[in-house]
């Protein structure tokens, strides 16, 4: 079996710390197929990325043929099949979403440019660092020969969390749930919309008021909540969807015959009437290394309410972003 080729960025830090081990371990694409991981990460970072080489190395991992550490965007994506983008400048105490935008914008320009120069046509890339969407969009943006279809932004972590909260509501498992839908950004507007959802394949029922409430808000603000309980944001969580996410767009998610789907933030073909070209997460079915639109879904008016507020919201993030970057 030829050996997969695996970028993960902000190599020294804690979400890719758990990423990388479940990609050694054949969580990304099964138990046969050979890695080479690509390690990127800030100079600053070079002597911690170092450190979790030795620990890669000592795990002895069978599927583990090659690691490259580097700080150099040129040689980290040069033939990489899977780019999982982890790395991104955090948001400080004090400082506005707006300055978070230009911070990352020019992160994600700059990687966006070495995937147009050096990496594959078919490389595909997962955006996990934050704001996630915008992110993918400017990567998108200074990669245009790569099909905007090889670019996606991470909800997934969104997805699991509003299982959990429907499984603990009806008293059963988070692997009973599916078919809930996570629409928008992947911010505190985010639309968790349990309308459509499962439970071992029968209609879940819940109370719109504690949908309209409770529940959406508990997934939407999940990520605060967790720093305020941990003082760190969330790792060990994002680093699975983030596997999840990148496991079922390469190698289909294992139930899509069956009606269910994920869900992952891509490139709005004016699906639900969303605008065309923001990266939007959308119920979606995976198969064969491609993703495709769940459409026709119904809703309530409250939900395609929100979905115009957090189309908004990315509206401005775009519009901000790029408008700072074409001034530089």
């Amino acid at each position: 079996m030829v050996a997969k080729k695996v970028l993960v960025t902000g190599a020294a830090g804690q979400i890719a710390y758990a990423v990388v081990a479940s990609i050694s371990k054949g969580e990304l694409f099964g138990p046969d197929t050979p890695i080479k991981l690509v390690l990127l990460d800030i100079e600053i970072m070079q002597q911690s990325m170092e450190g979790v080489r030795m620990e890669l190395d000592d795990c002895a991992y069978p599927l583990l043929e090659e690691i490259t550490c580097t700080t150099d965007v040129a040689e980290a994506f040069k033939d990489v099949d899977v780019a999982m983008l982890v790395g991104a400048m955090p948001r400080k105490e004090g400082m506005e979403r707006s300055d978070l935008l230009k911070s990352n914008a020019k992160i994600f320009k700059t990687q966006g440019e070495a995937i147009e120069k050096y990496a594959s046509k078919d490389i595909k890339v997962m955006v996990i660092g934050n704001p996630a969407n915008t992110n993918a969009y400017i990567c998108s943006h200074y990669a245009p020969s790569v099909p905007k279809k090889n670019f996606s932004a991470m909800t997934r972590l969104d997805e699991n969390r509003a299982k959990t909260q429907i499984a603990k509501k009806l008293g059963c498992s988070a692997k009973d749930i599916s078919n809930v839908v996570i629409w928008g950004n992947h911010s505190a507007t985010q639309v968790p919309d349990p309308s459509n959802a499962l439970c071992c394949g029968k209609k879940v029922s819940l109370e719109t008021a504690y949908i309209q409430n409770e529940f959406i808000r508990t997934v939407a603000t999940r990520g605060a909540a967790i720093i305020k309980a941990r003082k760190l944001s969330s790792a060990m969580s994002a680093a699975k969807a983030g596997v999840d996410h990148v496991h079922d767009w390469i190698l289909g998610n294992p139930e899509w015959k069956e009606g269910k789907w994920v869900n992952m933030a891509v490139c709005s073909n004016g699906e639900y009437g969303v605008e065309k070209g923001l990266f939007y997460s959308y119920p979606c079915y995976c198969k064969g290394g491609d993703w495709q639109v769940v459409t026709g879904l119904q809703f309530p008016e409250y939900i395609a309410e929100k979905m115009k507020v957090t189309e908004a919201e990315l509206k401005d993030e775009m519009t901000t972003a790029m408008a700072y970057l074409a001034e530089q």
